[in-house]
């Protein structure tokens, strides 16, 4: 069917529209595939250069996204795309229209010209069984790169592209690189930033009398990188030091600024041997007096032992919160208690307001957990209601291991990855 201008112009809107929804670049081939079957061609196929430069040319191109008009044409298309990279043969009108940078198209006789450019095998037996009569190559081309190409083949049946139509696959090609160009440069960010948040997130300290399980949880947004920590670590008195904290945003700055938290509190912490409250203050005051752009919220615990208490088999968990989810304490019972004894104020809003520490007694068995607010809120659950559900699946799964508890926790209440980051941190003192 030719297009008039005005259906051009819709096909490239609705392109820019489409892929510029999602930062996903295998989801916006797939949509890409859609609009331009039937629409433009009969079927398709997207190609896509990999990122890394090193390796063969061959081996560089990867067919993404296929679509036929016919359901039932569609897994054979499915299976050339799994076969044509390995059997292109130099000179193939795809790596010509990569390499180029230009608009390769084939009038007539497309079958006669993709067994040249194949070697004989199967991509080869389903081009005959695909029966094309035209092609045409365009490159996927935006900001002086190349990133890959969409081939779109006629039938029989359907005329070749005009001129006009040839014209405006370049701009609907034109546009949909910019889109994935953007994903592929989102991705990167993501992957830096998500690398980085990881070197931090290290392994607990393993303290003897205490087992410790740590678990991190990006959200399912790729951009949704950013400032949920956790931390387990021993002070100089034999002590352990538990930390959760979130830093206001999802992105790189966000991330950057959580590292330089996360040092600074261990070695205030560290040095000082001071309480969660002392530390939550210094912590502040030196946020304040190096002017770092931080907003956060964070519990601060410390679980400690008199040599009396050490005799009598009890533990006190000592802790200070600024503005953060309360901690939640499972007794050996399984009776579920939730440290809510008033949240403080957020980091870096002002460090001259005095700080509180709480205790809470610890039984040999019980179980702490810290946790960031990704875990109990989400845009259809409100905060109140996911605390509860919270403390309830504690109580249901009281009895198993530490490591499982927090994996079910992390698999029921986000319902998987959710809208939000999730760090946990929990512990467990061993029974006598």
């Amino acid at each position: 069917m030719r297009e008039t201008t005005a259906e051009q112009r819709s096909l490239v809107s609705a392109v820019a529209a489409r892929l510029g929804q999602t930062m996903d670049a295998d989801e916006a081939v797939a949509r890409l595939t859609r609009l331009l079957v039937p629409g433009v061609a009969d079927w398709c196929l997207v190609t896509l250069v990999e990122d890394d430069e090193s390796r063969a040319p061959r081996r560089r191109l990867r067919d993404v996204g296929w679509w036929h008009a016919d359901p039932a044409s569609r897994d054979l298309v499915a299976a050339y795309a799994r076969e044509r990279i390995p059997a292109l043969a130099p000179g193939s009108m795809l790596m010509r229209a990569i390499d180029s940078g230009d608009v390769v198209h084939v009038h007539d006789a497309a079958v006669e010209a993709l067994d040249r450019v194949l070697v004989p095998g199967p991509a080869r037996d389903l081009v005959e069984r695909l029966r094309p009569a035209s092609l045409t190559v365009a490159p996927l081309k935006s900001r002086g790169r190349t990133l890959g190409a969409v081939t779109l083949f006629n039938g029989p049946d359907r005329p070749p592209l005009s001129p006009a139509e040839v014209a405006t696959v370049v701009e609907v090609a034109a546009t949909a690189a910019l889109a994935l160009d953007n994903a592929r440069l989102y991705r990167r960010q993501r992957d830096v930033a998500a690398t980085f948040q990881r070197t931090l997130l290290t392994a607990p300290v393993d303290p003897g009398d205490l087992e410790v399980a740590v678990r991190y949880q990006p959200a399912a947004e790729a951009a949704r990188v950013g400032g949920d920590w956790y931390d387990a670590f021993s002070q100089h008195d034999g002590a352990t030091m538990l930390v959760i904290g979130d830093v206001v945003g999802h992105d790189v700055e966000a991330a950057a600024l959580m590292a330089q938290l996360r040092s600074m509190l261990r070695a205030i912490a560290v040095v000082t041997r001071n309480s969660p409250a002392d530390v939550l203050t210094l912590l502040d005051a030196a946020v304040r007096t190096l002017r770092i752009p931080a907003l956060a919220t964070l519990v601060v615990a410390r679980v400690e032992q008199t040599a009396a208490e050490h005799a009598s088999g009890t533990t006190r968990l000592r802790w200070s919160s600024a503005g953060h989810p309360p901690p939640m304490v499972v007794d050996p019972d399984g009776t579920v208690r939730v440290l809510d004894d008033g949240p403080g104020i957020l980091l870096g809003i002002d460090p001259d307001r005095p700080r509180v520490d709480h205790e809470a007694t610890l039984a040999d068995g019980a179980t702490v957990l810290l946790y960031t607010d990704g875990l109990v809120e989400r845009r259809d659950r409100p905060l109140r209601t996911g605390m509860a559900d919270l403390r309830a699946a504690l109580g249901r799964h009281a009895g198993l291991g530490l490591d499982d508890l927090c994996d079910t926790l992390l698999a029921e209440l986000p319902g998987g990855p959710g809208e939000d980051d999730v760090a946990l941190v929990a512990v467990r003192l061993h029974r006598r």
